[in-house]
């Protein structure tokens, strides 16, 4: 179930299982079997990676009683894909986390004084 869980989360996001497993710094073996079912049992670290890479919590995906249908409502509510296109561009540009706060903070400030 949860394997299914990630491979249609991750299809939904239109990521390619190469591009899954490097963003969450995975082995694509590894995450191929799981998606096949052929291992059920993952740690912890590889579920917190994926999900943050699907953009959804680990308990949502963890979670047998959250439907699929409902993990990727609100997965593709949150961000869209030209939303994930800009930060991975913003990330391969170089811009670490705290530059990208610091311009939103500015940003903001620049609004109020509007």
């Amino acid at each position: 179930m949860l394997g299914a869980k990630i491979k249609k989360l991750r299809e939904s996001k239109g990521l390619s299982l190469s591009e899954c497993a490097e963003r969450a710094s995975v082995a694509k073996s590894y995450l191929s079997t799981i998606e096949r079912g052929l291992r059920s049992n993952p740690s912890i670290q590889f579920i917190e990676k994926i999900a943050d890479v699907l953009n959804v919590s680990v308990t949502s995906l963890i979670n047998d009683e959250t439907t699929l249908e409902e993990t990727l409502a609100k997965a593709n509510q949150e961000l869209d894909k030209d939303w994930l296109d800009l930060v991975k561009e913003a990330m391969d540009s170089g811009i670490e986390k705290n530059e990208f706060k610091e311009f939103l903070e500015y940003q903001k400030w620049r609004k109020d004084q509007s």
